[in-house]
């Protein structure tokens, strides 16, 4: 992938995705499309996005029984999206169908631990050890169903990648170099992630937010 940046687009309104995509599609290698632009505009707003041109990620984070999720990877086929995220700890046998039911040309990516958790928010619901093993721990499932790769922060991407040497790796969570890192709470620059073995890098608010989204998308491409 010559430019692993995928702008996050969760923007409520339908016609500033778009602009926004416009602007920066020179720095970015495709756009994220989460819940809350999903929600919001459907099958429409995907539509819309991929006019641009760019790959369009998915990023729902399918979790339920196994015939549900794929029947919901079935639904979203239409719309050729290049990766789509279920969570890894949905089990084996979702996973599977997961990948069973999505397009040829899809990558299905699991999604371990979210980058606003760490260790103290593991506690409080129960689950033992570190970021770190819950992390390996779900990338070996992820694995083993025969995913594409998965979602982990920046922290956990090089002991993933050592361990899944052709997996495909979604890392979320990223702030240039002094950056705001807002609700995140295990964050790495682009570059480190990239460095680490990355294969996709999801930012969204450094350069959404920014006061020149297009200066700043090209700042963060210049670092990779």
């Amino acid at each position: 992938m010559s430019n692993p940046i995928y702008l996050a687009l969760d923007v409520p309104r339908l016609r500033d995705a778009v602009a926004l995509a416009e602007k920066v599609k020179a720095h970015v290698g495709g756009v994220k499309l989460g819940l809350e632009f999903f929600n919001a505009h459907g099958a429409h707003g995907v539509h819309m996005l991929s006019q641009i041109g760019l790959p369009i990620f998915l990023d729902l984070k399918l979790h339920d029984i196994p015939n549900t999720v794929a029947g919901a990877m079935q639904a979203i086929h239409v719309l050729e999206p290049a990766i789509v995220t279920i969570h890894a700890c949905g089990g084996i046998a979702m996973m599977e169908d997961a990948k069973a039911a999505a397009g040829e040309k899809t990558k299905v990516v699991g999604v371990t631990m979210l980058t606003s958790l760490d260790e103290q928010d593991l506690g409080r619901m129960g689950f033992p050890g570190t970021p770190h093993d819950y992390v390996m721990r779900l990338t070996e499932a992820a694995h083993k169903a025969g995913l594409d790769g998965v979602v982990c922060s920046g922290q956990e991407i090089k002991a993933v990648h050592d361990q899944w040497k052709d997996g495909f790796f979604v890392v979320p969570g990223l702030r240039p170099e002094g950056g705001d890192i807002g609700d995140q709470k295990r964050v790495v620059t682009p570059r480190q992630a990239r460095d680490d073995g990355a294969s996709v890098l999801v930012i969204g608010r450094p350069i959404s937010r920014a006061e020149d989204p297009e200066a700043a998308a090209r700042a963060i491409e210049a670092t990779l």
